[in-house]
This record gives structure tokens, C-alpha cells and sequence, in this order.
């Protein structure tokens, strides 16, 4: 079978003797040399040949259960994706991605596959778990760079039109859905270039600003208007949209706004928040509003605070902006860790140090007002708390010091509570999350829906995803009740 074959039916999977595949040894997924990647804003994971990657998809087991499919959100047909790619396929595979997720380039890049499909690969019991991440977006980038990006079909135009706030992840995938289906989206993104998250707030190294571009140009193909620069409850409000011609308005505003420590000495210059640092760090300035261009300029020691993705992305972007000696302050463990291993790893061979166990009770300045040094704290870990990880519990008589000329804090986000403030009727939880029907993703406001970040809380890019595909089939029926004057 040819690698350029498009299609998508149901292939008989190769003979399997598993035995055999699970002597396979896992393919080597190469990467840029550390000494070289740290001089660079370019994706670290470089591209795979097809028989490496077919290699690979070969010690897939071809599981009837399919554990790795039941652990996607989204349900992808992992194992029939395979069995494309390991015949050679390449076209078809991709194929089979995209049957169930519009974005395989992204989840294929950012999903925590280790705890989702990767977690649960029978393969995972006896020996390292199948590529899964990077197989996926190796198959999306191989079909856009030989065929360039599919474009869905659409269905005849409605008339109708829905207001998208956000062009995260889920706004984008709401915005694709209703487009396939007829009616025309319009996203409003209060950054000056559509993306988001995509693009404002996970790093080059991450997800190449051209993969973000890409869909963009995509979707403004399918019919999709991007509206930028407007905060939606500032510039413009939901009921406005409302009194409008829009039919319906989807809210996928995310969870942006960094959390704080609340210890002295946090205002002093040189603490800054990780979504600022991020920003200023990898987009370039003409993609920013005139007040966020200011350079970063890290100094030698840098010290971030916190240690999930965010910790590790901040870590790895005051290597490639110059400072000398980067460290993570994390209060538990590694085993407590919320980020992704293989993340870390990246950012332990570019050179950041981890110090586990302690954390921050108060910054110091110098006669300027900028930033010195942070006195830190042991901590041991005692019962667990709310989210099932050992508290950390505070050592007395434990304190030291450690000179850092900036700290960034990644302490975790919260949801923006303008809309909610700003948008009459709209019931949400005490974080501030909205309240929507799970299996809609309506809120209490007729005609207004929800998902992703806004609704969970800082969550995984995939289940913004399927949060998306429901609600906008829920809009889509919403839509049609009101044409068909049932609603």
C-alpha cells in the first residue's frame, strides 16, 4: 500500500504474534543535541523517518480491548492507526487520527500521554509504552507537509451565526465544528493574533508557532472569522452578542490568570508571573501588545517557582534567554510532581537543577527595589490533602538562602472572572468555573455554552477538545430547534 493513500475504511490488521513484537526495542525518537537546542526557540523532538516510525508502530500488540483508545478522551483509534502506519499507510493513518480529533498536531505534541494512552499500552507492562504522542503528530505533519492541511467538508450554509470567545484550543475546535456544519463562527481572541494558548502560551520549543498559523489559515479557509484584540467583558459583552445577530455564543476563555504565593517581598521587580514571562520570552514583539515588548532579561540566576508544565517550559526559557544557573524550588517530591516526565527530563539535560522539598516564605530586595534573594524552606511531606498528594508540612528552623536575580511563578492558574462578572445569569462554582450540563456544555444562560479551561479549571488540552466537539453539536441542535421554532 502506498504511503500516499487516503483512506480511511477499516483495514484488517496485520498477523500479530505478540511474542515476537514485544521484542521490538523501542525506536530512538530523535532530538536536538542539548548544547544546540539551548541556543534555539526550534521544536527539540526532530522529525522522524516513515520506517522508524513504522518501526515503532510495529510493536503496537493490536490489543482488541484497546486500553489506549478507552484512555483518550477523545477515543482515537490508536490501534487501527497503527496497523495503517506499520502497512505503510501514512496517509491513511493520519486519517484515522483525524477521524475522531481535529488537532492531532497539537495533542500529538502536548496530550500527557504517559498518563493518558501511553499510561494504559499493554506494551507499557513488559517494556516501554508505543510512541503514541509523537507517532500522531509525526502522521498529521507528514500528510499537511505532502498533501497540505485537509480541509473538512461543509455542509450548505445555514445562515446562522455563533460568537466564539477564545481561540484556544477549544475555541478553535467549536469554531471547526459549527463551520462543517454550515454556520458561520466568529471568534473574538483578546491577544492581537488568534492561537491563544497555541500560540501566546506554550513555548516555540513546545509547539512551532507555524503549526498554530497553519490551522488558522485552515479554518479562515472553512469559512471562520477571527476578531482579535477585543477582551469580551471589557470591549464588548456576552449580552451584547446576545442582542445581536448571533444565535448562540460559546465561552472558551480559559484559565489564564496566574496564582500568587502571598508572601513578603512578592512585589519586588524581578518576581513575575509565568504567563508574563512565557509571552515576553517566545512570541516575537510585533505579535504583542505595545505594553508586553518590553525584553526579558533574566540576569544569571533564575529561580521558578512551582512544578508542573508550566515550571518546566518557564526553566527551559531563562536557559535559551541566557542565565547561567536555573533552578526549580518545588515543594514535594518528584513522585508528586503534576508535569509531564518527559519534560522534565528535557529540562534536565538543558542544564535546570530541581530542588525538591522547599519553598519560598520571602523575597529580599535591594536599595532599587529589585530582587536579591529568596529565603526558602524545608518541607517534609505528611497526610495527603484534597488532590491525593502528601502535604508538604513546613521544617522548623529550616531556612536558607539562595541569591536569584529573578523568580518566576508558576504556581498554577485560575479562570478570569470578567465574563462571569460582567454577564448576568451565568452560575459558577466558588473558583469561578462555570456551571454547564456535561453532556452540552449549556450554562444557565439560554443560548450560551461552555467547555475546556473556563469550565475545569487549568486542564489538559484534549479534554478541551472533547469538551468542544460536544458543545458544539449541542449548539448545532440549539440552533436547529430555533429554526424549526422549537425553542
Amino acid at each position: 500500500m502506498s504511503d500516499k493513500s487516503s483512506s480511511t475504511e477499516k483495514t484488517p490488521a496485520p498477523a500479530i504474534d505478540r511474542k515476537e513484537r514485544l521484542k521490538i526495542p523501542p525506536q530512538e525518537i530523535p532530538k536536538q543535541d542539548p548544547k544546540e537546542r539551548i541556543r534555539n526557540w526550534d521544536e527539540v523532538y526532530l522529525e522522524l523517518d516513515i520506517e522508524t516510525a513504522r518501526r515503532e508502530a510495529s510493536r503496537c500488540l493490536q490489543c482488541p480491548a484497546a486500553a489506549c483508545t478507552k484512555a483518550c478522551p477523545l477515543n482515537n483509534d490508536i490501534v487501527g492507526a497503527f496497523a495503517l502506519l506499520e502497512q505503510g499507510d501514512i496517509i491513511g493513518a493520519a486519517n484515522k487520527f483525524r477521524e475522531t480529533s481535529p488537532m492531532p498536531e497539537m495533542c500529538g505534541r502536548l496530550c500527557p500521554h504517559e498518563q493518558l494512552c501511553e499510561g494504559a499500552c499493554v506494551v507499557g507492562k513488559k517494556a516501554k509504552p508505543g510512541a503514541v504522542g509523537r507517532l500522531e503528530y509525526f502522521l498529521a505533519d507528514y500528510q499537511r507537509k505532502h498533501e497540505g492541511w485537509p480541509v473538512p467538508e461543509v455542509a450548505p450554509p445555514t445562515g446562522r451565526k455563533v460568537a466564539i470567545v477564545g481561540s484556544g484550543p477549544a475555541g478553535l475546535v467549536v469554531a471547526e465544528e459549527l463551520a462543517k456544519r454550515g454556520h458561520t463562527p466568529v471568534v473574538y481572541e483578546a491577544w492581537p493574533l488568534p492561537g491563544g494558548l497555541l500560540r501566546y502560551g506554550i513555548p516555540s520549543f513546545i509547539i512551532k508557532k507555524s503549526v498554530v498559523d497553519d490551522k488558522i489559515q485552515m479554518l479562515e479557509k472553512l469559512g471562520v472569522t477571527f476578531v482579535t484584540d477585543t477582551l469580551i467583558g471589557k470591549d464588548i459583552t456576552v449580552d451584547s452578542l446576545l442582542q445581536s445577530d448571533y444565535d448562540a455564543v460559546f465561552l472558551g476563555y480559559g484559565a489564564g490568570q496566574g496564582v500568587k504565593m502571598g508572601v513578603p517581598g512578592e512585589d519586588l521587580e524581578g518576581i513575575i508571573g509565568a504567563t508574563d514571562f512565557l509571552i515576553r520570552s517566545n512570541v516575537p514583539p510585533e505579535h504583542l501588545p505595545p505594553d508586553w515588548r518590553k525584553p526579558i532579561d533574566p540576569g544569571d540566576k533564575v529561580a521558578v517557582i512551582g512544578g508542573g508544565n508550566t515550571a518546566m517550559d518557564c526553566l527551559r526559557a531563562a536557559i535559551r534567554l541566557g542565565a547561567r544557573e536555573v533552578t526549580c524550588i518545588y515543594r514535594r517530591t518528584e513522585a508528586e510532581m503534576p508535569g509531564n516526565a518527559k519534560e522534565r527530563e528535557n529540562a534536565i539535560e538543558e542544564g535546570c537543577k530541581i530542588t525538591y522539598l522547599a519553598a519560598p516564605i520571602e523575597f529580599f530586595g535591594d536599595d532599587h527595589g529589585h530582587l536579591r534573594m529568596a529565603r526558602c524552606q524545608r518541607m517534609e511531606l505528611g497526610e495527603p490533602d484534597d488532590s491525593g498528594r502528601r502535604r508538604p508540612v513546613p521544617i522548623p528552623d529550616s531556612e536558607f538562602d539562595v541569591p536569584v536575580d529573578t523568580v518566576v511563578l508558576a504556581l498554577g492558574y485560575r479562570v478570569e472572572r470578567l465574563i462571569l462578572e460582567t454577564t448576568d445569569g451565568l452560575e459558577a462554582n466558588r473558583n469561578g468555573t462555570l456551571i454547564i450540563d456535561p453532556e452540552t456544555g449549556a450554562t444557565s444562560r439560554p443560548g450560551v455554552f461552555s467547555g475546556g479551561d473556563a469550565v475545569r479549571g487549568p486542564d489538559y488540552v484534549v479534554d478541551a477538545v472533547a469538551d468542544a466537539k460536544r458543545a458544539a453539536a449541542a449548539i448545532d441542535e440549539y440552533i436547529r430547534r430555533k429554526l424549526a421554532g422549537e425553542t
